[in-house]
């Protein structure tokens, strides 16, 4: 073999040295962190100390804790309107761009530019603009739409609104590409031999397009919840540490980095905070992969 083909004869585990290094990466960042955090959340553990074992404690102070309730509907709320927004308008606004007339590429660009700004720089312009004196509340007290400024920060629930309000708003241009790309591979015959029978632009849409297209939406939501349960940065800036008044808009990952920061954080409790927020969100990824079955078969 090595005569025919001129190349030198290949050992058995060749492919697995190849593959060493890669999989070295992942047990070193990936694999080690989330055992590490499993062990962690078996401990009273803090920043300066190693803590000792308490089995199951902070699991079930968590189930006790009216914070982590707190948190953990934010998370589920936050979960249950941001997904479908970020599922339909999505679509709505690729079946959109996607027409060709001159000038398109401009709002192709417009609506992806927020995907690419920091969040950061993101949650600053928001808080501008829905601050008490930004400029949403200027603009409608100019036009007597309402007399005192809108909560928009200051209240809790108004608080969450706005953070869910940011979110879609920069997840709109992401999920837009992805929605483009699935549009691109429906048949154009398709909506041509529907167009002969008769059907207008919104019977060819919900007959043709989303059930062509629906695969991509059940990744999309897949996507935005896993996201969605990982909401952090919109919180923080709009609401501050705090998370808002009396904490009351907090997330899970929000709570978590409360509960573990600073000389006195509890890391064995956040730990076993993680763990519950990863459950919860593999609950979420195994439904999205069992509805894309199911739409498979």
């Amino acid at each position: 073999m090595e005569a025919e083909t001129g190349l030198p004869h290949r050992k058995w585990w060749t492919p697995y040295l190849f593959l060493a290094p890669g999989l070295v990466m992942v047990a070193l960042f990936s694999l080690w962190p989330f055992v590490n955090t499993v062990i962690l959340s078996l401990t009273d553990a803090r920043i300066l100390s190693g803590g000792t074992f308490v089995g199951l404690d902070n699991y079930r102070r968590a189930f006790a804790d009216p914070d982590f309730w707190v948190a953990a509907g934010n998370s589920v709320l936050y979960l249950v309107v941001v997904v479908p927004c970020l599922v339909l308008l999505p679509l709505a606004l690729a079946v959109l761009v996607q027409t060709k007339i001159p000038g398109i590429g401009f709002f192709r660009s417009a609506f992806y530019t927020p995907v690419i700004a920091s969040a950061v720089v993101v949650g600053l312009i928001w808080q501008w603009v829905l601050r008490s004196d930004g400029l949403v509340n200027t603009v409608f007290q100019r036009l007597n739409v309402v007399s005192e400024p809108i909560p928009f920060l200051t209240d809790s629930t108004m608080l969450l609104v706005s953070a869910m309000i940011v979110t879609v708003w920069k997840g709109l241009g992401y999920y837009m590409v992805f929605y483009l790309a699935a549009l691109g591979n429906v048949p154009a015959s398709l909506h041509e031999a529907a167009a002969i029978d008769g059907a207008g632009p919104v019977r060819r849409f919900f007959s043709i397009t989303v059930p062509q297209v629906k695969p991509m939406m059940l990744l999309v939501g897949t996507l935005s919840a896993i996201s969605a349960l990982r909401v952090f940065t919109e919180i923080y800036i709009l609401g501050g540490e705090s998370g808002g008044p009396g904490g009351g808009a907090r997330t899970l990952p929000f709570l978590i980095r409360q509960v573990g920061l600073g000389f006195s954080g509890e890391t064995g409790y956040a730990s076993a905070i993680s763990i519950l927020l990863f459950l919860l969100t593999l609950v979420f990824s195994l439904l999205g992969r069992r509805l894309s079955k199911g739409d498979e078969r």
